[in-house]
């Protein structure tokens, strides 16, 4: 048994206490039986009772065995004990609580009830009250232990469960039929696990005192089997005359006791402090090319990789971009193609496990991949600011407004409480909101004015480029002409570049100077947005051109719809990624995926036969 410190905390002199702490307990409990316990069984009836000597440090017992030997020899039933009481609780415990969540009403409420009654009773009274029916010895102070602590996991686990039990992802597997032991295990538990194991391994500590104090009261281990509360229990008559014997095993219990709490602060901390979305960089970056001048971002070669229980996928590839100072640049594509990826790997806010990769990306002139991981943090905190498409979530429900926008600049620009406070007031002011609702949490704003807490967020730093991630897509039609409305000004009026990421088109035609289209994770055509409408040449942006409702068409035709599926990101084709959905597919497209190559300036199209300006190409509807 090891225990791996978490990157991160391997410096912190907390985390290297309690690794020396455990790795101590571990050794004993091991060796200890085989290196002592002939000493700590042998009777020597020459030395009963014996006082601290050099030969025993600890002193005897009544039959003359050394204590020392006892104490270090005890280590590995305490520990067991301790530990296999920890998790019989805990198993019942969590499948009790957890069940609340994919139970129907009457299910929820009868368990719900059952674990509210049993909480009605002290965890330690039933414990000696299940010892004493059970039987003195230690499977029963095991088993009235582990019973004991059924009731406290159980309502850790329904509180975890109940986060879990309204989220989109567990409805859709209710709606697909799936068995109530599948979503328990598939999409329950997994979701929760983290903050168990924290738990359990807090338990294991005060498990541990508690079972000590069970054999004290002569509950637990019997003679001729022993742990510390057992050896404390039998020093404890001479504690006046010889107090180490008492001492002794009462300080080996502190300190594990003591080892396994600073074990749970240790990985409770590290958890609470874990990066959202750290990427795994790349074990050899490739050379960075050069920069040009004015481009606020310059991305070459971008790829993303993410690992999947059935393999590695790659949803981003060679997608490259550049963004100047001032300019809005739209990304779009049907959800899946990777827009959303491709602005978090720029943002660095990637899944956790995620690998980028990329020849070029530089914000405002630097290089990210040449900074040190400090130094990035702080170019992306006040260089760059992300909009993300729910601001309800991306808004901490629990602090108000005022704070949230003040702590950026006060952590990074070092600016006063009062300087900070006022410049969020003025942020408000400039997406037209009162600055009273400094004041106020994200719960007593609207979505509009959320998202507008949001851009003054964003303002509040003075970034060079700010990445809108789906801003309008939870918003009714008038709000999202505020919002872009509000994003248009202040890109004017402070020279702030947009990446706007949308799968609307036409939204992303009327507020951007240059759009890039992405299907299957690349770039396959870069175009002027005025030039969307009649223009595009690539069959997958001419399909999403004629997707968009108009007005003048015929009510009685259905709507233009792409046909078939965006390809498997697992098992990707090596032709063009949307030959299987093209009408204008040829023989030699299933070959090779074409470049994105120049048609002319300001305009690049990856197909090996693009459309002409004026073809009007067939859709086919999805069937």
């Amino acid at each position: 048994m090891s225990m791996r410190l978490p990157r991160g905390r391997r410096r912190s002199p907390l985390a290297w206490t309690t690794a020396v702490m455990m790795a101590s307990l571990v050794v004993l409990a091991l060796v200890g039986p085989l290196v002592w316990g002939a000493a700590a069984d042998r009777p020597d009836p020459a030395a009963v009772l014996q006082g601290p000597s050099a030969h025993h440090p600890f002193g005897t017992d009544g039959l003359g065995r050394d204590l020392l030997a006892r104490v270090l020899t005890a280590t590995r039933p305490s520990l067991l004990f301790a530990l296999a009481a920890v998790l019989l609780g805990a198993g019942p415990g969590v499948l009790l609580g957890a069940c609340t969540a994919v139970l129907g009403r009457r299910g929820r409420r009868l368990t719900a009830g059952l674990i509210n009654l049993l909480l009605a009773f002290p965890a330690l009274l039933v414990a000696m009250f299940l010892a004493v029916v059970c039987g003195a010895g230690a499977a029963g102070a095991v088993l009235a232990l582990a019973a004991a602590g059924v009731p406290g996991f159980a309502r850790l686990a329904q509180t975890l469960a109940a986060g879990v039990a309204g989220t989109d992802h567990l409805a859709s597997a209710r709606v697909l039929g799936l068995r109530r032991h599948r979503l328990l295990w598939r999409h329950v538990l997994p979701h929760i696990a983290e903050p168990l194991l924290l738990s359990a391994t807090t338990a294991a500590g005060t498990t541990l005192v508690a079972l000590s104090g069970l054999s004290f009261l002569g509950l637990g281990v019997q003679p001729p089997g022993y742990d510390w509360g057992l050896l404390l229990s039998q020093g404890l008559d001479r504690i006046y005359a010889d107090p180490l014997p008492a001492l002794a095993p009462g300080l080996a219990v502190l300190y594990a006791a003591l080892a396994f709490q600073l074990l749970g602060e240790v990985l409770a901390g590290s958890a609470a402090r874990r990066p959202p979305a750290p990427p795994v960089p790349s074990p050899a970056p490739a050379p960075s090319g050069p920069a040009e001048e004015g481009l606020v971002l310059q991305v070459e070669d971008l790829g993303v990789e993410l690992p999947t229980p059935d393999g590695t996928i790659r949803p981003v590839r060679g997608v490259s971009l550049s963004v100047r100072a001032g300019e809005a640049v739209g990304l779009v594509g049907e959800s899946g193609s990777g827009k959303s990826l491709t602005a978090l790997a720029v943002a660095d806010l990637l899944p956790y496990g995620a690998r980028v990769s990329r020849r070029t990306l530089r914000l405002l002139g630097a290089d990210l991949a040449a900074l040190t991981s400090r130094e990035r943090d702080r170019h992306l905190a006040t260089g760059l600011a992300m909009i993300f498409q729910n601001p309800a979530s991306a808004l901490n429900p629990t602090l108000r407004i005022g704070t949230q926008l003040t702590e950026t600049v006060r952590a990074h620009r070092g600016a006063s409480r009062a300087v900070a406070a006022a410049q969020a007031a003025d942020a408000l002011r400039r997406v037209a909101l009162p600055p009273e609702l400094l004041r106020a949490r994200p719960h007593q704003l609207s979505g509009g004015q959320r998202q507008r807490v949001m851009i003054a967020a964003a303002l509040m730093v003075r970034p060079g480029l700010i990445i809108a991630d789906e801003p309008t897509t939870a918003l009714d039609a008038t709000v999202q002409r505020q919002i872009t409305k509000l994003l248009t000004d202040i890109r004017r009026e402070t020279s702030t570049a947009v990446l706007f990421v949308s799968h609307d088109i036409a939204l992303v035609g009327e507020f951007c100077e240059r759009v890039l289209v992405m299907y299957a994770g690349t770039v396959v055509e870069e175009l002027p947005a005025g030039r969307l409408a009649d223009g595009a040449r690539h069959p997958y942006t001419r399909a999403l051109v004629d997707s968009v409702p108009d007005l003048a068409a015929d009510r009685g035709q259905p709507l233009r719809t792409i046909g078939g599926a965006p390809p498997d990101p697992l098992t990707p084709a090596p032709g063009c990624p949307f030959e299987p959905r093209c009408p204008h597919r040829r023989d030699g497209c299933a070959e090779q995926a074409p470049p994105l190559a120049e048609l002319d300036a300001g305009h690049r199209v990856a197909c090996w036969h693009p459309l002409p300006v004026a073809a009007v190409p067939e859709r086919a509807t999805a069937s």
